[in-house]
């Protein structure tokens, strides 16, 4: 019988993110695509999470993202689902939808199909926005490689639980 339902580098990537954020007296938000929840996952996993975690929104579809998160269609048509404008927007969404502090937002080509030239599996894109901050929005894209599904969405939420570390 396991203690964590994950992964303990996950796990452990978890704890620290409670732990700060508990400290640092801030909520968090999520706006997840390709990680389908992972990442307030491993957070719920973790005892006193609720000190931390607002809420997590899974927009896997273009609607639910425009829906849950007012992500503009054009920005979407423009764009596409994976690119930093649509992360930003959905980050933006996330915090304007909750009482956090703090949101972070994932999208990106899982694999094994729907890749492109431009955007090939493995292409994933964060961001991260934080309440009545002022600037350029903070967004970055990583290429994890043409490596299984489930591989993407682990390094993707390893990225995004470190994207919540105050």
């Amino acid at each position: 019988m396991t203690d964590t339902l994950l992964p303990e580098d996950i796990d452990t990537l978890a704890r620290k993110v409670v732990e700060a954020n508990t400290k640092a007296g801030r909520k968090i938000a999520l706006a997840e695509s390709c990680t389908g929840g992972l990442v307030a996952a491993a957070i719920t996993e973790i005892a006193g999470s609720s000190a931390v975690l607002d809420r997590g929104f899974v927009t896997y579809s273009n609607e639910a993202k425009m829906e849950s998160l007012d992500v503009a269609s054009d920005i979407i048509e423009t764009f596409g689902a994976v690119s930093i404008a649509c992360v930003w927007a959905m980050a933006q969404g996330a915090l304007q939808n909750s009482n956090a502090d703090v949101a972070v937002a994932i999208s990106g080509v899982a694999g094994p199909g729907g890749g492109t030239d431009l955007k090939p599996v493995g292409t994933v894109v964060f961001a991260r926005v934080r309440r009545n901050e002022t600037g350029e929005p903070e967004g970055e894209l990583k290429s994890f490689g043409n490596v299984s599904r489930a591989e993407v969405r682990r390094q993707a939420t390893i990225c995004a639980l470190e994207l919540l570390l105050p």
